[in-house]
């Protein structure tokens, strides 16, 4: 455990001016509190509080904070209370400890609406003070360091809400050392087999082609000193999680991976920036689409660099990241940048961002949204990275990466995206669900009378986006989605031998925190809700799993009484698949999964689209699915693959082979199914035959709707 003396030793190095006797009364006062008290580990805990100040004192935090770190577990696991806390240091210091022990006491990763209301007493916390959070993700980063001494399902559940929780949060906060090693430690418990593996073929890798961290710095530098420009120069091989992560987003094998590496390039001021930019693209071919600029537009959290990857030595590509020496300050340091201290006084960073903004921006919501919009949102907001798109006009708009020209009109103006019916980006057409990408100019073709369709929820991205596409489809179509959201909740308390009374509905209502039974049904109705989420809401020992199966000849919800339907082959949708219909003139209505790529050629017909859903309930396996695999050649291997469909309770309605090799066949398989999860079932016993070297749902867009 470090000393008092060697602690303060540590703030002393970034503000002379410290209180010495005030970091020593707190240290005394917590060794008292924590007294008898061991960790898992059989440490005294106090050992713990020290560790986090420690942590702190990285950040270059102010004194206030560093006595919170000592006493933050004071208040919850002794008997220490607030008010002394108050009389001994200062409201200051309480109220801190105060708010740390909210947040430890939130139970961040409970079910979804416990959870939504969690995030706002979190966000209201952070709002007040945010070095609440700064203390708090220190306190996490070490106990996700010490994780070892815990029970396996433990260390498991405190990964799993590092992972989904504090990572993105460090992350959105501009801290992303801290990010990285959270989520490395979470990865190290959650998947130690695949982040051991990554391990191992980078050892294999450097024992092939020598350090080429070492030797790709050197070059850098060799280069700089040519141009005469000074600068620091760093690498390092990326975190086992940052490759692992990239390895399943894009669906390629490690030895395929070629930006494995990552390099900084630190100088003194902004324009030797593009210098060294210039010096770079001279030497190396440059990586077409990897050049960011986010010194002329920053993100959000105030971060500032030029990222840019290039083919470097032996035509390994490299990413580089090119900034000043105050940029790195708060790239390293996020928003405790904004409290950090240096001989004595506070850091005046030019690039530190008063960190409250984003805080606002997200609690000005918290009564506009219901649980689950604002827990949507406010994930959506952790994860985001940004990306900048111009009006025709030439003003910029920030957005989350993989937002649409929706996201953006919404972004405008709510009014705006209500009516938008298209768009042109560099002044092409393009359907409404096209991805932006940084630097692009965007123009949004409105109408008078159009109005947002269902379909919208599924193409954007922003969380604005969608409460506005909410709110509009709830009053537009309110009367309808009402009607429809009787009828659920009928059926629904039918099959439990309950009546959907308006009482009954009422109650249920005021648990889902909604305004009135009426706004129930619409949101029944509107499929933001679903009904068995309601019924066990009241009868929370009764489920729908027992209920009647659903009748294959009306499966669906949302169709007129005298519409006929069929699923399309293309994509051969299943119950539990968010779906959308197409109409035919005499034809009736086409089932689409709602991803399928043949409703492109519909964007510009929305009187066309018919927003539906699955009956809630126990559908029979009549509908068929196509699954394409690549079995072993062996004698046998097709009959085990059938007598495990079949284990399954599943049907094969057809089979016909598409390609026969001497070591390997590819067959199609149609399989009768239930549904969604009946499906994973079959894939997942299937994917797990070691004679199975490929499976895949068999999609075929040539087949008309």
């Amino acid at each position: 455990m470090i000393d008092v003396e060697d602690l303060i030793a540590l703030v002393r190095n970034y503000n002379p001016r410290t209180n010495d006797d005030l970091i020593r009364r707190a240290y005394a006062y917590g060794r008292q509190m924590h007294e008898g008290q061991f960790r898992q580990s059989g440490e005294p805990y106090f050992t713990h509080p020290v560790a986090v100040a420690a942590i702190l004192t990285e950040q270059r935090l102010d004194d206030a904070s560093i006595v919170t770190a000592l006493l933050h577990d004071t208040i919850e696991d002794t008997k220490s209370t607030y008010a002394e806390i108050e009389r001994l240091f200062s409201s200051e210091v309480a109220e801190l400890v105060d708010g740390v022990t909210k947040l430890t006491n939130l139970q961040l990763s409970s079910a979804e609406a416990k959870q939504a209301e969690n995030f706002r007493k979190l966000f209201m916390a952070m709002s007040k003070d945010l070095r609440v959070i700064l203390v708090k993700l220190a306190d996490r980063l070490h106990n996700m360091r010490t994780l070892k001494s815990m029970k396996p399902e433990k260390q498991a559940q405190k990964a799993r809400e590092t992972m989904e929780i504090f990572a993105p949060l460090a992350g959105r906060m501009g801290m992303q050392w801290m990010r990285e090693e959270l989520e490395d430690l979470a990865f190290r418990v959650l998947n130690p087999e695949a982040r051991n593996s990554i391990i191992r073929r980078f050892i294999t890798l450097q024992r092939e082609t020598g350090d080429v961290v070492h030797q790709i710095t050197a070059d850098i530098r060799l280069e700089l000193d040519k141009a005469g420009i000074e600068a620091d120069v760093y690498g390092r091989a990326k975190k086992p999680y940052s490759i692992w992560r990239k390895m399943q987003e894009k669906d390629l094998a490690f030895s395929r991976l070629s930006d494995i590496y990552g390099f900084r390039v630190i100088c003194e001021d902004e324009a030797d920036c593009y210098r060294i930019l210039g010096v770079i693209h001279r030497r190396w071919r440059a990586v077409p689409g990897r050049f960011k600029d986010y010194i002329s537009q920053p993100k959000s959290n105030g971060y500032r660099s030029i990222h840019t990857s290039v083919s470097g030595r032996d035509g390994k590509r490299v990413e580089v990241q090119i900034r000043t020496r105050q940029m790195h300050e708060v790239a390293e340091a996020g928003v405790a940048a904004h409290w950090a201290y240096r001989d004595g006084v506070r850091t005046k960073n030019p690039f530190a961002v008063d960190p409250t903004k984003w805080i606002a921006s997200m609690t000005e919501r918290m009564d506009e949204d219901d649980h689950d919009e604002f827990l949507e949102n406010v994930k959506l907001e952790m994860y985001s990275d940004q990306v900048f798109c111009f009006t025709p006009k030439g003003d910029v708009v920030q957005l989350p990466r993989g937002a649409t020209p929706l996201d953006f009109a919404y972004a405008i103006h709510t009014r705006i995206g209500n009516s938008c019916v298209s768009a042109k980006v560099d002044g092409i057409r393009v359907p409404l669900w096209t991805r932006l990408k940084n630097g692009q100019s965007v123009e949004i073709i409105t109408a008078e009378g159009q109005l947002p369709q269902a379909s919208w929820i599924d193409i954007v991205t922003t969380g604005r986006a969608k409460a506005a596409i909410r709110k509009s489809l709830r009053e537009e179509d309110r009367g309808r989605f009402v009607k429809l959201g009787q009828e659920l909740a009928r059926a629904a308390f039918d099959h439990v031998g309950k009546k959907a009374s308006d009482k009954a509905l009422r109650t249920a209502a005021k648990q889902l925190g909604l305004a009135d039974e009426q706004d129930l049904l619409a949101r029944l109705g509107s499929a933001e809700l679903t009904a068995r989420r309601v019924v066990e809401t009241l009868y929370p020992e009764l489920t729908l799993a027992t209920t009647e199966e659903v009748d294959a000849q009306r499966p669906v919800v949302g169709l007129g009484a005298d519409q006929t339907f069929r699923r399309a082959h293309c994509c051969q949708p299943v119950p539990g698949e968010r779906i959308v219909g197409i109409t035919y003139r005499g034809a009736g209505v086409v089932i689409h999964a709602i991803d399928c790529p043949a409703l492109v050629e519909f964007e510009e017909q929305p009187a066309r689209w018919v927003d539906l859903n699955w009956q809630p309930g126990r559908h029979k396996a009549v509908y068929t699915v196509s699954l394409e695999l690549t079995i072993s050649n062996d004698a046998g291997v097709l009959g085990h693959i059938c007598t495990i469909i079949g284990e399954q309770k599943a049907n094969i309605s057809d089979l016909r082979f598409t390609d026969r090799k001497p070591d390997y066949y590819k067959l199609i398989i149609d399989v009768d199914l239930r549904d969604v999860e009946h499906l994973h079932m079959v894939m997942t016993a299937l994917e797990a035959e070691t004679d199975v070297a490929q499976i895949a749902r068999h999609r075929d867009l040539s087949l008309k709707p």
